[in-house]
């Protein structure tokens, strides 16, 4: 359960390092978005208030920015399930700028299971098995592949459709190039401004993207929603990851949360801090109401 793994000590340890000129956008020979793009036609802009990133809007209303290729240092000195620090390599991949909202969750799956209900705020009391029927809804929407095989729960990672993201897309993602606690850095104090969490949210999910964003322009990647990883969780898992696009264990009763949430210590939003849950136990009626998600896709192959 989530508490029992948000008991973590101690900040951050370790370099990073992004392949990308000034830590941000295509590296050096990368195809354009344009090419194998959600949808060739998608609006496209630059993230705002510092983001670097090109963004996308999917056809189903989504912002989504297109994350590079690159290399950094996952894990830390935190918790022992944060260690060993290993680099790890990852493709390119699309990531939506802020948690999924309850408007587009209910668009799509025509219901709300949240219970701090309000459009701009992140879907909540959704369980992972919620979380990927959301991901290949969406998927089909857009006349995409869908990753995941409905009746195991198996993805595809050769699909071209939505899925959640891996762990360690996840923290590349948080991170941003940034080799600190947080996206910001070490200092705790710093979240105030980034992140809703148990000092300042006042016992509720927030609207999304109404604190700062991290230095790719993504919103709440510390705080406000715990969100759904791929993976399954394994505590000694990084001892093992392969160095280029872990997928995670390959057996497991969990799945991976990151990020931290509105009722959760500063500790548990760092970078590198790891929560784990069943994939069923939020429910429409019976679900936490700390739990919510975010949608990747693969990005442009290199040629």
């Amino acid at each position: 359960m989530a508490p029992h793994r948000l008991m973590l000590r101690g900040f951050l340890a370790g370099a990073l390092t992004v392949l990308l000129a000034a830590g941000c956008g295509e590296p050096p020979g990368a195809p354009s978005a344009a090419q194998e793009a959600p949808g060739a036609d998608a609006p496209r802009e630059r993230l705002p208030r510092g983001g670097c990133l090109e963004v996308i809007t999917t056809p189903t209303g989504v912002r989504m920015a297109l994350v590079p290729a690159g290399e950094f240092v996952m894990g830390g000195g935190g918790a022992d399930d944060e260690k060993p620090p290993h680099r790890v390599r990852l493709a390119a991949f699309y990531i939506d700028v802020t948690e999924v909202t309850q408007q587009s969750y209910q668009a799509l799956m025509g219901r709300n299971p949240s219970k701090f209900q309000a459009p701009d705020r992140p879907v909540e009391r959704a369980s992972w098995l919620a979380a990927i029927k959301y991901c290949n809804m969406r998927s089909m929407r857009e006349g995409l592949k869908p990753c995941y095989d409905p009746a195991t729960g198996a993805c595809d990672f050769s699909a071209d459709g939505y899925r959640l993201p891996t762990e360690a897309e996840w923290e590349y993602a948080c991170r941003a190039g940034t080799a600190g606690a947080y996206s910001f850095g070490d200092d705790p104090r710093g979240l105030a401004a980034h992140a809703w969490l148990k000092d300042n949210a006042a016992g509720t999910t927030q609207p999304v993207g109404q604190k700062k964003p991290n230095p790719w322009g993504l919103y709440d990647m510390h705080g406000n929603v715990a969100e759904w990883c791929q993976d399954l969780y394994g505590e000694s898992y990084y001892a093992a990851s392969p160095p280029a696009d872990p997928p995670g264990p390959a057996s497991g009763d969990e799945r991976v949360l990151r990020g931290g949430s509105w009722r959760w210590t500063a500790d548990a939003c760092r970078s590198a801090a790891r929560a784990s849950e069943p994939p069923g136990l939020a429910d429409v009626c019976f679900g936490y109401e700390a739990y919510g998600f975010r949608c990747v896709r693969r990005g442009p192959a290199r040629r």
